[in-house]
């Protein structure tokens, strides 16, 4: 390239920087009436934060909580210590929020609360200047978010403060090693004390962990071993792939060179191969020279899917096939029918905004290419062919399995069916029967109330069961009427067999008074099915967040 164009690039890149910064300091100076009125659906309703922290002992239970339920739910979410006016604050996503832990302790048939937020560094230096200090990924959606993203990382690196992690610990749990971790994927694993839920600090694998962790690691119940991924989204090599020993012990870190960083929130995992996912939701900083969010997704981009062998040592032992363009943020689960041919569920949308990322938050879920539908995939590594089959015709998320079946067959998987609205909201729970793999697929549903909005299921195995699907399903429970937030137990194997209405009807308010609900045969005599096992009121309004694990009274006391 010749100095003259060179220099025309130049002079063309200036003056297009200079539009987009008059056209952004127009809009901010001089905002829409539609602006104006725009409240932030992140940071209203059962979406907004609560401010405090409480513990609450001795909790009403409706119906009984099983003997063998002996442990803590532990659910994480975003919570917006400071900046969260719902009018003021119009670019906060929701995957912003300061990461807070709610948890319902069962032990001996009694329930308490607690709630408690994950003490990050970010969430500390935030609370020493009393406001936000961090920005926020939702504020990369705009030309003004991302100039002050850029001021904010020179900042620390001129200041000397480079090392100081960003990362919420907003969205996940996993237990791993005696310890339990809360997990964002653009930081350290931050380990939590059960069952009060107080931080320990960032988690380093004793200084041998030099890249982020993913929120969705896969532990493999049969060796006790952890998979894992890291990416990040501003230099080389902009994925790790690791292994950690069941004795907590990292093994190993490859590096992964992808053509152009990407947003990668889930990976799958089966006995012998690692999934990674390159899918078509980009990171191009030049975008903001459109006026247009760093992040975007590129339809004509294919997906490419890469089976690392789990103790694979170098980037060139993985098997890349490609597919249709498409997103997922969550897999259900991944095994081998045979050394060649892998099947992976999880649920799929055609194209993502990442729930109105690239959109400031006024298109969430408005059309079905954003929506996503359990599918699944067949991957034959000797042809390197991908086969794609819808499963589910409904929307739906938060796919979970009996945890202990990861990596491997499983027959049964529940998803989270998504509530026809703009917003992500959740009205019933689907179990699917996939039989032996290769024949037809049943469902099962169990519907909450009209005025009811659920979050992810999480399956707990009864103590001594032999059947993959006995045991507990659990999750919060919120009223869009009363603002009433409860914590529920259903029946895996019992959910259609009952009476089609809102959960909180099957359990009366009279509680251990109510002879209907102490009768013989658990806490839901008297309504066909014995599908709720119980139901605890909680003292407080839990909003809406991500995901759940649940802490068996071994794990705690380990």
């Amino acid at each position: 390239m010749g100095p003259v164009r060179k220099l025309l690039m130049v002079v063309v890149l200036f003056f297009k920087f200079f539009y987009v910064l008059s056209a952004e300091l127009l809009a901010y100076c001089f905002p829409s009436a539609e602006r104006k009125a725009h409240r932030n659906p992140y940071l209203v309703g059962n979406f907004a934060p609560v401010h405090d922290e409480l513990t609450a002992e001795s909790l009403p239970v409706h119906g009984r909580l099983p003997d063998d339920l002996q442990g803590e739910f532990v659910r994480n979410g975003p919570n917006p210590r400071w900046d969260n006016n719902p009018k003021h604050n119009v670019d906060y996503h929701w995957f912003d929020g300061d990461g807070m832990l709610h948890g319902v302790l069962m032990q001996n048939g009694k329930a308490s609360y607690v709630n408690r937020y994950v003490k990050t560094d970010r969430f500390k230096t935030s609370e020493a200047a009393h406001g936000k200090i961090d920005q926020r990924i939702g504020e990369t959606a705009t030309f003004f978010g991302f100039i002050r993203t850029c001021r904010a990382i020179l900042s620390d690196i001129v200041t000397l403060k480079s090392g100081r992690r960003r990362g919420t610990a907003n969205t996940a749990l996993e237990y791993h090693d005696g310890k339990l971790f809360a997990l964002v994927e653009n930081d350290f694993p931050h380990q939590i004390q059960a069952p009060l839920l107080d931080t320990v600090g960032a988690y380093d694998y004793d200084g041998a962990l030099k890249h982020n962790f993913t929120a969705h690691p896969k532990v493999d119940y049969r060796t006790g071993e952890m998979v894992f991924f890291g990416y990040n989204l501003t230099k080389k090599p902009f994925v790790h792939y690791a292994v950690v020993s069941a004795q907590g012990k990292l093994l190993r870190s490859v590096p992964i060179d992808l053509e152009v960083p990407v947003m990668m929130h889930d990976m799958g995992a089966t006995e012998n191969y690692s999934i990674i996912l390159e899918l078509p939701f980009t990171f191009r900083p030049e975008r903001v020279l459109n006026r247009e969010s760093v992040f975007g997704f590129e339809e004509k981009r294919p997906s490419r899917y890469g089976f690392i062998p789990r103790h694979g040592t170098n980037q060139n032992q993985i098997k890349w096939l490609q597919g249709p363009s498409c997103y997922l943020f969550h897999v259900l689960n991944c095994y081998e029918k045979d050394k060649d041919n892998v099947v992976m569920y999880a649920c799929r949308s055609e194209r993502s905004t990442s729930y109105g990322l690239l959109t400031g938050n006024t298109e969430i879920l408005n059309d079905k290419p954003t929506l996503s539908y359990l599918y699944r995939w067949d991957f034959d590594l000797a042809a390197e062919t991908v086969k794609e089959t819808q499963i589910s015709s409904f929307a739906c998320e938060f796919p979970r399995i009996n945890d202990l079946m990861t990596g491997y067959y499983s027959r049964y998987g529940y998803v989270m069916r998504l509530r026809p609205l703009n917003s992500p909201e959740f009205d019933a729970l689907v179990k699917y029967d996939f039989g032996d793999g290769e024949g037809a697929v049943k469902s099962e549903t169990f519907e909450f109330g009209a005025d009811e909005a659920v979050g992810e299921m999480i399956f707990v195995p009864r103590q001594g069961a032999t059947l993959e699907d006995d045991g507990y399903l659990m999750t919060f429970v919120y009223n869009n009427k009363t603002q009433a937030t409860y914590f529920v137990v259903l029946d895996a194997r019992n959910l259609t067999a009952v009476v089609q209405t809102s959960a909180a009807e099957y359990l009366c308010e009279k509680g251990d008074t109510c002879q209907m609900c102490t009768s013989a045969g658990g806490g839901t005599a008297g309504y066909p099915g014995n599908a709720v096992v119980a139901r605890v009121p909680i003292p407080r309004r839990v909003p809406y967040g991500f995901h759940s694990k649940f802490i068996s009274q071994q794990q705690i006391t380990h």
